[in-house]
């Protein structure tokens, strides 16, 4: 593991937080290795805070889950936040072979997703293409001792010798974190799951495939519930897929699903056991004269969030984010390009497949700040208060402590100025696709590659 300090110039505003001077970012630190050949295994695919904000989780494509835990603040620097460092590590899916369908199963992470604490527990759900399991985290920093039927080395006494009667004691041990599978949720998705969303009821959630989605319980895992399912009788007919879906903040009854044709529908559970017929559907006009070979593969949603409010919800596509109102259905209240110098770069783009990327977005705990990523390991900000957007990179290089990093600009043409990198220059290898942005605080986690970075707000 490797820490570094790191400061990024920024406006106030890009961070979401009130008031008209600048502040800086900081980049605390980076997890991962520094090798150049990163293995595929090592490549994170997801990224979420608990609740709180003091456990960050990432999946990665082989499997792993990694838990990282906020240290407390120091009694030497009050003003210093802790820096996150790793709780609990376990392998959370294997690769597995479907033998009636000849179809190899990948153990990769596509979602992690946790649970509201309760107890002194915490718990998630990870899923891969095919299975999620329901994961309990937990600590243990005592053992029994004085057991009557057991040696202190585990073998059993013979009954007949034991002549006194002793009542075990807790004796503290080092502590331990233990990750056990208290659940899993198997064989109700034909295609690969894309997405799961834990219900504000807290008792059920929701899992999406290309074609389905299906309701859990989460105490019962031989059934679920179909509740969405697109799937055409003839499959020659499929003219779109389900590529996301979430439930609503604060109403259990309300979910809604994205799609590859850019819309968004929105379900009430309440009217119907079966929700193929949609409450409201979000969908923008297009505009004929920007009409080309590429308008279809881009309108497509890679990711939908609702906004901590419930109020709104946020799209990403291939080149911009949208912040739609759930009362408006007709177009969004906001769009923020991303992108848009890569445009003249679409066809390259679809000759190298990263045109199918996709990106993941992300609301501050405030509802008024977005972020999400972007190429050459550049990742975008947007206030939604002031308009102000800001591109920062997450980079190894530059890396003396406390050094304060400037805001990224690309260039799309004629003469390039001395801070600004060329289109043409930029690295669609090294990709953030997804990010998280703590509940309470600006502090953000950025993945890239192999790489985990975590920024927050310098505090003075």
């Amino acid at each position: 593991m490797c820490v570094c300090s790191l400061c990024v110039s920024a406006p106030r505003a890009a961070a979401g937080v009130g008031g008209g001077n600048d502040f800086q970012w900081c980049f605390s630190q980076v997890k991962g290795a520094i090798d150049e050949d990163v293995a595929e295994a090592d490549i994170i695919s997801t990224v979420e805070f608990n609740y709180s904000g003091e456990l960050l989780a990432t999946g990665d494509k082989g499997g792993r889950v990694v838990i990282f835990q906020r240290e407390q603040e120091s009694k030497n620097r009050p003003l210093s936040r802790g820096e996150y460092n790793v709780y609990s590590t376990f392998q959370s899916h294997e690769p597995e072979f479907d033998y009636l369908k000849s179809l190899e199963i990948e153990e990769k992470i596509n979602k992690i997703r946790w649970l509201p604490q309760q107890n002194a527990a915490h718990f998630l759900l990870s899923t891969n293409d095919k299975t999620i399991k329901l994961w309990k985290i937990s600590e243990r920093d005592k053992r029994a001792e004085g057991y009557n039927l057991k040696d202190e080395d585990g073998r059993l006494r013979d009954p007949f010798r034991i002549s006194t009667l002793r009542v075990p004691v807790l004796m503290p041990m080092d502590l331990m974190v233990e990750a056990s599978p208290r659940r899993i949720f198997a064989n109700a998705h034909t295609y690969h799951i894309n997405s799961i969303s834990v219900n504000s009821d807290h008792e059920t959630y929701l899992s999406a495939d290309d074609l389905r989605i299906n309701l859990w319980h989460l105490e019962i895992t031989d059934r679920s519930f179909n509740i969405v399912d697109i799937k055409p009788a003839n499959m020659e007919e499929l003219t779109e897929v389900i590529t996301a879906a979430e439930c609503h903040p604060h109403q259990c009854n309300v979910f809604v699903y994205s799609s590859s044709k850019g819309t968004i529908r929105l379900c009430d559970m309440r009217a119907a056991a079966l929700c193929d017929r949609h409450s409201k559907f979000f969908e923008e006009p297009e505009d004929p004269s920007s009409r080309s070979f590429f308008s279809e593969i881009i309108s497509s949603i890679s990711d939908v969030k609702f906004s901590h409010s419930g109020r709104y919800m946020m799209t990403r596509d291939y080149l911009s984010v949208k912040v739609w109102d759930l009362n408006m259905e007709n177009r969004p209240v906001e769009t923020y390009q991303v992108h848009e110098y890569l445009r003249s770069k679409l066809c390259s783009l679809y000759e190298n497949d990263c045109i199918f990327d996709k990106f993941e977005c992300c609301w501050n705990g405030s509802d008024s700040a977005i972020m999400t990523g972007s190429y050459n390991n550049f990742f975008r900000m947007f206030d939604r208060n002031t308009r102000r957007d800001i591109t920062l990179e997450a980079s190894r290089e530059n890396s003396k402590p406390r050094a304060t990093l400037k805001p990224r600009k690309v260039c799309t043409g004629g003469k390039r100025k001395k801070d600004e990198i060329s289109v043409d220059s930029l690295d669609f290898n090294k990709k953030i696709l997804h990010t998280a942005w703590h509940p309470k605080e600006n502090v953000i986690a950025v993945a890239a590659t192999n790489n985990l970075y975590i920024f927050q707000d310098k505090m003075n």
